[in-house]
């Protein structure tokens, strides 16, 4: 087999993410699947962070992408959300026909667990790989601010590693479960995690709340924000700008005192916290709770007698 045929034979990954295509996150992980020359290696992100825009995607207008220069890999920046960078990546529209094998959205700066996987612009990348028959994970560091380090997203790399291999293992066998994406969350100690844990989503949440301000500067974290000292350009935020007289500027701000947390011992923010690798798999239906069907199977029937 010559050089060719053994390129074009190697499983294709897909990177995509919501901290934005310059996130160390992804580049460590871009890095890392690179060197092992098992995978060919492709890029589809935020052309800036997109951090928290759950599964937004846009409809009214063209996305720009951009050639971007990624030692070893195929990249593009996109002027769109990490649903959007999902979406064209596995198209083939971009990649000159090309249909990833796996999508991996992330390395993620901060966990997404419990009710943040709904905010999560990270797991909409997986979510909507998913949603069109591509396997996906999503993966994320549980960031803590002047704990963490940019060494750690690249210790979180490393250990995702065997997940990301074993999966694409399963899949040339096709042995590997088509009815869910994986959500993964790697704990702030990386170099001691305790291995790996199947988990499910609890009720983990931390409340946002506002606050008013002068300022039209970002209230969340990003790489951007966090204490990361890496050798890149994010894009510039205009942290001086004040609104007209008229108008009044509210900033979201996270209620550390209203933390909502499921005690379970299989869900994933707990396990995270015990320091394992919580590996959860995840779908897209919305499931209520147990007892309220009943309630409202009773509660139509009475509505439907008061007509």
């Amino acid at each position: 087999m010559d050089g060719g045929a053994a390129a074009i034979s190697k499983p294709i990954v897909l990177i995509t993410n919501d901290d934005g295509i310059d996130a160390p996150g992804l580049r460590f992980l871009v890095d890392l699947l690179v060197a092992t020359n098992r995978y060919r290696v492709l890029v589809c992100a935020p052309a800036s962070d997109q951090s928290a825009v759950s599964h937004s995607i846009t409809w009214r207008h063209a996305l720009s992408a951009k050639r971007v220069e990624i030692e070893g890999a195929t990249a593009f920046a996109v002027t769109g959300t990490p649903a959007d960078c999902a979406s064209l990546g596995i198209s083939g529209k971009i990649f000159d026909g090309v249909v990833p094998d796996l999508v991996i959205s992330g390395i993620n700066i901060g966990c997404n667990c419990g009710y943040h996987v709904i905010y999560s612009g990270t797991v909409a990348g997986a979510r909507e790989a998913f949603l069109y028959g591509v396997p996906a994970l999503a993966m994320s560091l549980n960031w803590m601010r002047d704990k963490s380090t940019v060494n750690d997203l690249k210790l979180a790399a490393e250990v995702c590693l065997p997940i990301v291999n074993a999966v694409l293992s399963e899949l040339k066998n096709k042995t590997y479960p088509q009815g869910s994406f994986l959500n993964i969350d790697v704990p702030t100690d990386v170099a001691h995690h305790k291995g790996f844990k199947i988990t499910k989503q609890g009720k983990y949440m931390i409340r946002i709340g506002w606050e008013q301000t002068n300022v039209n500067a970002p209230s969340m974290e990003s790489y951007q924000t966090a204490n990361i000292d890496v050798d890149m350009t994010p894009i510039s935020e205009n942290n001086a700008s004040v609104p007209e007289e008229s108008h009044l500027l509210f900033k979201r701000v996270l209620s550390k005192g209203h933390i909502e947390e499921d005690e379970a011992e299989d869900t994933d923010h707990k396990a995270l916290q015990e320091g394992y690798i919580t590996i959860t798999p995840l779908g897209v239906l919305s499931h209520m709770e147990a007892d309220a069907m009943p309630y409202f199977k009773d509660w139509v029937l009475h509505l439907a007698s008061s007509l």
